[in-house]
């Protein structure tokens, strides 16, 4: 096994097994254990089981009041670190709640201040009837009966309706145990309340969908031009009562599978819905996920229409891009389903040498499907510490990083340029239009010359001076073929600054129905 050693963890040997080299032999050669209990002794940058059920999951349900019982700190997502958008205005991250638990309540109990805190809320926002509680640590470790304190408000007040996560810190390894709780929590206690209004002979929930920037809605857009009914989002920009009518669709489609594909897989086995898994990034992933869709329902035409439509408009503001971006090394440190959407087609696409992989909380077969993709060399790591972060880069030398809020300000410190894969920097990413704003973006960072003025030690180094001006552009092209440089029929990206706000104000064809959901 080609296992990685890294110089500042030979003092922790247990890690040597969390880091391999891929080879060009077996894959089975390349697998470094993952998501296992953080070894101690290791400082891990990952985030707990509640920050995986209230931050990733439960947040982005738009119409709801998500409150935290336990302490303040532990609710701090918000605007700058979770940008789940929503189409009325934001509700859910513009405000944050907490029953902020104090020492007294951890000795006492807090399931007073806690009924008092829902009231209160209820009240602050009247025309909120929904809302989301999550356990957290502290009042796990209590026993705090926060369902119980959940039905007597419901008896109370009968036209609201709230959502028990039992979901603490400590309940898995990772963010990834959250997902699982809060996904069989919601099909168990909350699916089957609510019968929707059918209006169309092609139904679909979208599953594992978060609306990054507008990620959902991007995709919405593509479903809707095929006059698909999306019955709810699971959970970005998705409406907390369309959520409670998922039994009656005909589809699941699954984008994210590390976080959702287990509220899938029950839907299938309690209703016989049928699960399809897709990928929104990149042109060719997304054409052969339309393409599906379209098989499954019998409307391949539509499909085609879209993707031939949307290709010729797009690729070549893409090839543009990728031109300028061959053979720039690039480490793709994203977390999760991320890994192994992107590990490949961002080299087949742009040209980017994936020169590393990791996920902190990503289960095995996302590092199988990771790993699979990206090409022989790569260093891939689960769960690293910053330290084994800062090495890598050291000893790889990338262009980019395309990680974490948390992982990319040390890559700041250290000179590297670095993107935000979780909650983008100028998203969405998805969809054709989103590809090429990610590879906009990819470019805009690799060639900033700030970036270039930042490698330069002014104690050392000379300074130059016969440069006064120097743009993106002068960089990226120095060395590029002058064909390419003076295409007529490549060029930048052309789309506007928030590509979703016009998605709101669209118009869609209407399909008459004609199924036997029509007398429905």
């Amino acid at each position: 096994m080609p296992y990685h050693q890294f110089e500042c963890s030979k003092c922790i040997p247990e890690r040597i097994k969390h880091a391999v080299d891929k080879t060009k032999n077996d894959l089975t050669e390349a697998l470094p254990l993952g998501y296992l209990n953080t070894i101690p002794g290791t400082l891990s940058e990952r985030g707990c089981a509640y920050c995986g059920a209230k931050h990733v999951i439960g947040t982005p349900m738009k119409d709801v009041i998500h409150l935290s019982h336990g302490p303040i700190g532990c609710t701090y997502d918000t605007w700058q670190t979770k940008r789940y958008i929503s189409d009325n205005d934001n509700f859910q991250i513009k405000y944050t709640f907490a029953s902020d638990m104090k020492e007294k309540h951890i000795v006492f109990g807090a399931e007073k201040v806690l009924k008092n805190n829902i009231i209160e809320a209820f009240k602050a926002f009247p025309k909120i009837k929904r809302m989301t509680i999550y356990q957290t640590c502290a009042s796990a470790l209590i026993g705090d009966d926060i369902k119980a304190i959940a039905n007597e408000i419901m008896d109370e007040m009968p036209d609201v309706d709230i959502f028990v996560c039992n979901s603490p810190g400590f309940a898995g390894p990772s963010q990834s145990g959250g997902h699982h709780k809060i996904n069989l929590a919601w099909v168990n206690d909350k699916v089957g309340q609510v019968e929707p209004k059918i209006t169309s002979d092609y139904v679909i929930n979208y599953v594992g969908e978060y609306n990054i920037q507008g990620d959902q809605e991007v995709m919405q857009d593509y479903f809707k031009r095929m006059g698909i009914q999306i019955l709810s989002t699971f959970t970005g920009n998705g409406s907390y009562d369309d959520l409670r009518a998922m039994h009656r669709a005909q589809l699941n489609v699954l984008e994210c599978a590390r976080s959702a594909e287990y509220i899938c897989d029950e839907l299938r086995k309690r209703y016989g819905i049928p699960r399809m898994d897709i990928d929104g990034f990149g042109f060719k992933a997304l054409t052969s996920s339309l393409r599906k869709i379209g098989l499954f329902f019998g409307i391949e035409d539509r499909a085609e229409a879209i993707i031939e439509e949307e290709t010729k408009r797009w690729k070549p503001e893409l090839d543009w891009y990728a031109a300028r971006l061959q053979g720039k090394k690039i480490c793709l440190w994203p977390g999760g389903s991320k890994l192994w959407h992107w590990a490949h087609i961002i080299h087949e696409e742009m040209g980017l040498e994936v020169v590393s992989v990791y996920t902190k909380f990503g289960h095995q077969g996302d590092m199988e499907k990771g790993i699979s993709r990206c090409e022989a060399g790569a260093l891939a790591i689960d769960d690293p510490n910053e330290l084994e972060s800062l090495e890598a880069m050291y000893k790889l030398k990338p262009d980019l990083i395309v990680t974490g809020k948390r992982p990319g300000e040390v890559a700041k410190k250290i000179r590297v340029p670095y993107l935000n894969a979780h909650a983008y920097h100028n998203g969405p990413y998805k969809g054709f239009e989103g590809w090429v704003r990610f590879a906009r973006d990819i470019y805009n960072a690799v060639y900033s010359p700030i970036h270039k003025l930042s490698l330069v030690d002014i104690s050392k180094d000379e300074i130059t001076t016969d440069k006064s001006f120097v743009t993106r552009q002068m960089l990226s092209d120095d060395q590029l073929d002058e064909s390419i440089i003076n295409s007529e029929k490549l060029h930048e990206y052309t789309g506007e600054f928030d590509s979703v706000k016009k998605l709101r104000r669209k118009e869609y064809p209407q399909y008459p129905m004609k199924g036997k959901l029509a007398a429905v």
